[in-house]
């Protein structure tokens, strides 16, 4: 017999976690110790309760949200955080792993892997869905852009909101310069919009 699997639940969806609640009730190995609905109530619950896995969500309402709480629960080392969500941009995953998740599960996945994930995260043990994996994989493979000092001045700037022209006099250049370092920036990042620049510059972590 396998030793029992003690699991505090994050969703701030009641309905979700009754259903959680009942797919989980029909395991004999798998405990449901508590519930949370909000990222500060489930660091409150697993300083209490101590159970062997937190089910996370990562978008959670007012509040923390999931990653916060997976940092501050992983952050006393004794409580293992598996992300159970919808989402699977490469930002929200970097973001979840980074702060300590042990795992990384999407709601789509069959009741099967959920256990299996459950168990493993038990153990300390990763577990990633397949899409979620093919994603890890493929940022790994490919190496960040490189961007000069000067560019990463610029996308700074971007990421504040401003124009080429005041762009241009915080930077003390010419706005032709600017839009030379931009139409670079663009390439290497392969965007062609200023929102888009900004995006994946905080996605590959180029800026804070």
């Amino acid at each position: 017999m396998n030793p029992t699997v003690r699991i505090l639940l994050c969703d701030d969806h009641a309905v979700v976690r009754a259903g959680l609640l009942a797919l989980l009730g029909g395991e004999p190995d798998i405990e449901v110790v508590g519930e949370a609905g909000s990222g500060e109530e489930a660091v409150a619950l697993a300083s209490r309760l101590t159970p062997d896995v937190v089910l996370m969500d990562l978008q959670l309402g007012p509040g923390i949200d999931g990653v916060e709480a997976t940092r501050r629960i992983a952050a006393a080392g004794t409580v293992h955080v598996l992300v159970l969500t919808t989402y699977d941009t490469d930002a929200d995953i970097t973001r979840a792993i980074e702060a300590g998740a042990t795992g990384y599960l999407l709601k789509a996945e069959r009741p099967e892997e959920l256990f299996a994930a459950i168990r493993a995260a038990a153990q300390g043990r990763t577990t990633l869905s397949p899409p979620v994996a093919s994603r890890v994989m493929a940022r790994m493979r490919s190496p960040r852009p490189t961007l000069t000092d000067r560019e990463l001045d610029i996308l700074g700037q971007l990421s504040r909101g401003l124009g080429n022209r005041d762009i241009a006099r915080a930077l003390f250049i010419s706005e032709a310069t600017v839009k030379t370092h931009l139409g670079r920036i663009y390439e290497k990042l392969g965007v062609d919009t200023r929102a888009g620049a900004v995006a994946v510059a905080k996605e590959q972590r180029l800026l804070p």
